[in-house]
């Protein structure tokens, strides 16, 4: 190893000595000058005749000039960096000294480039490196997060928007994605009883909404959910329904500690549309009588029951005959069965009664349900009368309530609120007509027709 190298690594870290330029270990030049080590100072106006002093660390060292003109003396440091020389003048040795070591500090690292930076902004630069230490966060995240924040908070104070994001927030501590959240709910569901169709309704909706907003809840906003459900240019009641859906669910989030629970769901802030109903179709007395008198003994269930009873074709798809009650003249409709999620207890009028009465009542009241509401809509289409959406269960609230003149009864018997009742049905009929309507009884030897039909049916099996 030659003298200089000896020199160099011969020396502790960070020290300051008048020696000759040398080279790194790498091989990258640290001084461009050589002088006489010996001797400590040059005089006045000297210029060229090698470094005033060094300051080294490591294997790299940075020489230091002196330069006097009259009473004024400056100190000036050399380097190179990406091939150039560079140099800095100071008015004071300390100064320079420090410059020296934190430019040899650099070099030694590899770092020459923070060389750029001026001592106060170096300072800065250090003091933000030593504040994020702790953190693990590095100063450009900190930067961008700080002028992110800055952006969204405008002029107020980013201290008083935390904590009083702090005090909504605080009370989230279980994280998880909508998706999963989601399956908690239906498992919850599942466990407790509901139905087949809700729970497919809960799927089919909140699937979509997971999709569309898949991360944490707590970021969902409410007008993020208005501008997706108005995007999917559906019909407003299936809107209203989507609603109703991601009500439910956002309410179980928060229930579960996902959401603050002393705060509005995003959804609940968001009203459910009016949805302006023209009259509600029904059925004539006639048109009813002409569809039962021709019915095959099969679709008998369907037409009077629905007809007579009010009861939704879905809660009908659900019951068997034991609910069915012909003694007692009811029909009892489970928590499970009935779409409101609440027993109900259903009236059967007289006419329903010798409708029924002469049927094998065993199993399932409809046995297939896509056969047989495909046979229902086949049998009025070939009557020539037309088969509206839900036309049976309009037809009996509207000539039900022109009988017992309330509200409030016809509501609880079809499982509906008073107030849809007396808005959406009140006065669609007379009197008189409700009369003919629950007046329509099977014709004189239909009933013994049905029984042979059922008995053959049986056989056949």
């Amino acid at each position: 190893m030659g003298a200089n190298n000896q020199w160099v690594m011969g020396r502790g870290l960070g020290q300051v000595d008048s020696v000759p330029s040398v080279m790194n270990e790498a091989g990258d030049k640290m001084a461009t000058n050589r002088g006489d080590a010996a001797t400590p100072s040059r005089a006045k106006g000297s210029r060229g005749k090698g470094p005033f002093t060094k300051v080294k660390f490591g294997s790299a060292a940075v020489p230091i000039y002196r330069a006097a003109s009259g009473e004024r003396v400056r100190f000036t440091i050399s380097y190179h960096r990406d091939g150039k020389r560079l140099r800095q003048t100071f008015a004071d040795l300390a100064a320079a000294k420090k410059e020296a070591l934190f430019v040899a500090q650099r070099i030694q690292a590899g770092m020459q480039h923070v060389t750029d930076l001026k001592p106060h902004e170096r300072d800065s630069f250090k003091a933000a490196e030593a504040m994020l230490e702790k953190s693990g966060i590095p100063l450009v995240a900190a930067v961008e997060d700080y002028l992110r924040a800055r952006e969204l908070a405008g002029t107020e104070s980013l201290a008083a928007m935390a904590e009083e994001y702090g005090r909504h927030f605080r009370k989230v501590v279980r994280k998880s994605s909508a998706a999963d959240v989601l399956k908690e709910m239906l498992k919850q569901r599942e466990q407790d009883g509901a139905s087949k169709a809700y729970l497919q309704l809960l799927k089919t909706t909140l699937n979509r909404f997971t999709e569309k907003f898949p991360g944490d809840l707590v970021n969902v906003e409410a007008h993020q959910i208005d501008a997706w459900l108005r995007s999917l240019k559906v019909a407003l009641c299936t809107r209203n329904s989507m609603l109703r859906c991601i009500k439910i669910f956002l309410s179980f989030a928060r229930s579960r500690n996902y959401l603050p629970e002393d705060r509005n769901t995003a959804a609940q802030n968001l009203k459910i549309a009016k949805v302006v109903t023209d009259d509600k179709d029904i059925f004539k007395p006639e048109q009813m009588a002409k569809l039962l008198h021709h019915a095959p003994p099969d679709l008998i269930p369907i037409l009077a029951i629905g007809a007579f009873s009010g009861i939704r074709m879905a809660e009908l798809n659900r019951i068997n005959w034991s609910a069915v009650d012909l003694d007692r003249r009811i029909i009892e409709l489970r928590a499970g069965q009935a779409k409101t999620g609440s027993r109900r207890v259903i009236p059967i009028t007289d006419n329903l009664a010798a409708w029924l009465e002469p049927l094998e009542r065993k199993g399932r009241v409809v046995p297939s349900v896509k056969a047989h509401h495909r046979a229902v809509a086949a049998h009025a289409a070939a009557l020539k009368i037309e088969w509206p959406r839900n036309v049976l269960r309009h037809s009996f609230i509207s000539y039900r309530i022109a009988i017992v003149k309330s509200a409030d009864q016809v509501a609880l018997e079809a499982g509906n609120s008073p107030s849809i009742i007396f808005k959406n049905y009140r006065e669609l009929t007379t009197e008189q007509e409700a009369e003919k309507w629950f007046g329509i009884l099977p014709q004189e030897g239909q009933s013994e027709s049905r029984a042979i039909g059922s008995k053959k049916k049986r056989r056949g099996r």
